[in-house]
C-alpha cells in the first residue's frame, strides 16, 4: 500500500491504552517518511508530563527530553508549557547524549511558561505515597517518585515557578523557592505525618534512584557520583531543608539553560508558515488522562490531542493524530485490569521477560488486547492512523501455544453487555471481559517486512484487532466511508527501528480478512 500524506502539518503521537505502547519509535518513522519533502519534520514538541514518561527511540531511552533527539535533521527540540521539568534532569539527560554525538542543547527550546519541578516535589511524591500506605491504609499507587503530580498541584494552586523565572534576578526565584520549600516541609510533617526516620530515608531513596538512572553518565565521566547525592539538601533539623544549597544548585542549573528558554509558540507558528511539520510527543496515554481516566490511577496532566494546542500555545486547528498501542495490553500499578492474564499462563510468563517500565523498571502486568478501551479512545478522542507494536511477542514459542483473545465487550453478572467503557469505576470493577478467539502462529515474523508475507493467522489477528476497535467506536451506527476510517500505518514486528511493516492494506480491505 502506498502511504498517503498526513492530513496536517501538526501530528500528535498519543497512546490509546495506559502507556507503554512504544510511542517513541513512531517519531523517527514519521520523520523518515517526510524526509526530503517540503513538509519535513522540523520540531518535536514534548507536550505533557515530565520525567515520569519514558520513551525509547532509536535505542535511546529518554524521560524528559523529546524523542526527536534521534532525528538529526530536526532543527528544534521543544518542551511545551504543559510540561513540568526539573532543570537538573535536563542536564543529566542532555550531557551524556552530547557526549555520544547527539546535538541536543543547540536545538533545545524550553517554553518560558514550562513549570519548574524540583526536590520539594519529589519529597512530596514520596510523602503522599507513605501517607496512603501507612496512615489511611490504602494500596500503594505506584508513583514514579519524580514529583510530577505535586508540581502540577503548584500550578492549580497558583504558586508555580516557571522557566521564565531563570531569566530574571536571583532574589525573586529564591523567595518563591523558599515559600515552596516551607509549604512542602510543613505538609510532609503535619499532613502526611511522615516519621523522622522515613523523612531521612527519602534522601537516601532519591540518591539511590538517580545513581542507578545515571550510572552510564557517571561511567562516561559526564558527572561525578556526588552530583546525584540528595542528602546535601537535608537540613540540620528534621523536616527542614538546606535552603541556601537547594537555591544555589537549582539557580545554577536553570540559569545555565537561559539561552534555551523562550517562546515555543512563536517558533511553532513560524515553522507552520514555512510549511514544515511539527510532531507533538505525548507522555502516558488516553486512559491515564487526569480527567478522562480513573482516579487515583491517572497522571496529573492531559494526555490526548487537545493538550497539544494548550502546551504549544497556538490556536486550535487541523491536526493529524496517531493512536499507538501494542498487540496486547500491559499495565503497572493498581489499575483495574479486566483483561489481565493469569500469571501462570504461558504467554503471561513469556511477556514478563520483556515488559518493564522505561522510567521505573517496574514489572508490567500482561493482558489480552482490550478493543473496548481503544475503540473508546477512537470514538471520543479520535485518531487518523494507528501504530501497533510488539505483534512478534505473540508468536508461539517455548511453552506458549494456543489461541489469542481480543476483548470485544464487557459483561455484568446479569449478562448485560457494555460496548463502551463505563465512566463509573465502581461499576467497571464488577464487569468481566467478553472475548473473541483467534488462532495463533508459530512462524517467526520478526524478519517480515511485507504484510503479505505474514502467516495467514497473523494477518487475521491484525485485521481482528483493527475490526474490533471499529466495532466498538461505531457500535450501533454505520461506519464512516472508507477514506474516513483510521488506517494501520505501521505494524511493529520487533523492537528494532527496522522491524516495522508499512504496507498494511487500507482498513476497508484489511477487515475483510476477519
Amino acid at each position: 500500500m502506498c502511504l498517503i500524506p498526513f492530513s496536517s502539518q501538526l501530528i500528535a503521537d498519543v497512546g490509546i491504552s495506559l502507556g507503554d505502547e512504544g510511542k517513541g519509535r513512531l517519531i523517527p518513522e514519521i520523520a523518515n517518511e517526510l524526509r526530503g519533502t517540503a513538509a519535513s519534520v522540523s520540531v518535536v514538541l514534548k507536550v505533557n508530563g515530565g520525567a515520569n514518561s519514558g520513551h525509547t527511540a532509536g535505542g535511546i531511552k529518554l524521560n524528559l527530553l523529546p524523542a526527536g533527539v534521534v532525528i538529526r535533521d530536526a532543527a528544534h527540540l521543544c518542551i511545551g508549557s504543559g510540561v513540568v521539568a526539573d532543570p537538573r534532569k535536563i542536564w543529566w539527560e542532555a550531557t551524556p547524549l552530547e557526549h555520544k554525538g547527539h546535538t541536543v542543547l543547540a536545538r533545545l527550546l524550553i517554553d518560558e511558561r514550562t513549570m519548574v519541578s524540583d526536590l520539594t516535589h519529589r519529597l512530596l511524591d514520596l510523602a503522599w505515597e507513605d501517607y496512603r500506605v501507612n496512615v489511611i491504609r490504602e494500596e500503594p499507587r505506584g508513583s514514579t517518585g519524580r514529583g510530577i503530580t505535586p508540581a502540577y498541584v503548584d500550578e492549580v494552586g497558583q504558586c508555580q515557578i516557571t522557566f521564565a523565572d531563570f531569566l530574571g534576578g536571583p532574589n525573586y526565584f529564591a523567595r518563591k523557592l523558599a515559600q515552596r520549600a516551607d509549604r512542602a516541609c510543613r505538609t510532609i510533617q503535619h499532613v502526611c505525618q511522615v516519621s523522622e526516620a522515613t523523612w531521612n530515608s527519602f534522601f537516601e531513596k532519591l540518591s539511590g534512584a538517580e545513581y542507578r538512572a545515571n550510572e552510564e553518565a557517571i561511567q562516561l565521566g559526564c558527572f561525578k557520583h556526588t552530583d546525584f547525592d540528595f542528602k546535601i539538601f537535608r537540613g540540620a533539623a528534621p523536616f527542614t531543608l538546606n535552603l541556601p544549597r537547594l537555591t544555589e544548585v537549582y539557580w545554577d542549573a536553570g540559569t545555565r539553560l537561559a539561552k534555551n528558554i523562550g517562546e515555543v509558540r512563536e517558533l511553532i507558528l513560524g515553522e507552520l508558515r514555512a510549511g514544515r511539520t511539527v510532531i507533538g510527543e505525548f507522555g502516558q496515554a488516553y486512559w491515564l488522562d487526569k480527567r478522562h481516566g480513573f482516579s487515583p490511577n491517572v497522571t496529573a496532566s492531559h494526555t490526548f490531542t487537545p493538550e497539544f494546542f494548550e502546551s504549544a500555545g497556538i490556536p486550535v486547528q487541523r491536526i493529524h493524530t496517531f493512536g499507538v498501542a501494542k498487540a496486547y495490553d500491559t499495565k503497572v500499578g493498581t489499575h483495574t485490569f479486566l483483561t489481565q492474564m493469569d500469571d501462570a499462563h504461558p504467554l503471561a510468563v513469556k511477556l514478563k521477560q520483556i515488559e518493564f517500565g522505561t522510567s521505573t523498571g517496574r514489572q508490567r502486568m500482561g493482558g489480552w488486547y482490550d478493543a473496548v478501551e481503544k475503540g473508546d479512545a477512537l470514538r471520543y478522542g479520535g485518531y487518523q492512523d494507528l501504530m501497533l507494536n510488539k505483534s512478534d511477542a505473540l508468536t508461539h514459542s517455548g511453552e506458549w501455544r494456543g489461541d489469542l483473545q481480543i476483548c470485544i465487550a464487557y459483561e455484568d453478572a446479569s449478562g448485560r453487555r457494555y460496548t463502551h467503557v463505563p465512566r463509573n469505576e465502581a461499576l467497571r470493577k464488577t464487569l468481566r471481559p467478553v472475548y473473541s478467539q483467534h488462532p495463533g502462529w508459530s512462524e517467526d515474523i520478526s524478519t517480515v517486512r511485507r504484510f503479505a508475507d505474514l502467516p495467514r493467522n497473523a494477518q487475521r489477528y491484525v485485521a481482528a484487532m483493527v475490526r474490533s476497535v471499529l466495532d466498538v467506536a461505531y457500535a450501533g451506527e454505520p461506519w464512516p466511508i472508507a477514506d474516513k476510517l483510521p488506517n494501520l500505518r505501521y505494524l511493529g514486528v520487533g523492537p528494532q527501528p527496522s522491524q516495522i511493516i508499512k504496507d498494511v492494506p487500507a482498513t476497508a480491505e484489511l477487515v475483510k480478512l476477519v
